[in-house]
């Protein structure tokens, strides 16, 4: 299976400088983690809700198999929203365990589709694409309409 591995300098603080070795976790550990954190219509079958942030964190966790020994890196604190991982940790980490774990981009479509209006807000806002206080369901950059080039000028 496939591994990397990060060594990490002082510039996401102290406490996580060194090295992390994450591995490629089975396709039944991945499947099993969705299925946790999917609530699923008894009726339907259908997809009633998912917790993204939580199967991105226990997929980060599950893939984790090396960080420095005082063990920086638990599921609370990926999840904590008060004394949690910095945005740009979180995501590297993400980045990494997604290209491992072959997390394509349709199947974040898919969770991410399974989101709230709220909770979808708020995820993207942590990424910098919405505003926590928007109105409107935002636009993901890659779902943008492209603009013509032989657009009619009023």
């Amino acid at each position: 299976m496939k591994q990397e591995a990060l060594e990490l300098d002082d510039r996401f603080g102290e406490q996580y400088q060194g090295k992390y070795v994450f591995k490629e976790i089975t396709w039944a550990k991945r499947n099993r983690i969705i299925q946790k954190h999917t609530k699923y219509n008894k009726l339907t079958g259908d997809v009633e809700s998912s917790d993204f942030i939580t199967i991105q964190a226990e997929t980060i966790l599950a893939s984790l198999h090396g960080q420095p020994q005082s063990h920086p890196i638990t599921l609370e604190k990926l999840l904590s929203e008060e004394d949690g991982v910095s945005i740009e940790l979180g995501e590297l980490f993400s980045k990494v365990v997604n290209k491992l774990n072959g997390m394509s981009r349709e199947d974040l479509r898919f969770l991410l589709e399974q989101l709230d209006e709220g909770n979808l807000t708020a995820l993207l806002s942590s990424f910098g694409y919405a505003k926590p206080s928007a109105g409107h369901q935002p636009n993901l950059p890659s779902s943008q309409p492209e603009q013509s080039k032989n657009s009619a000028k009023s």
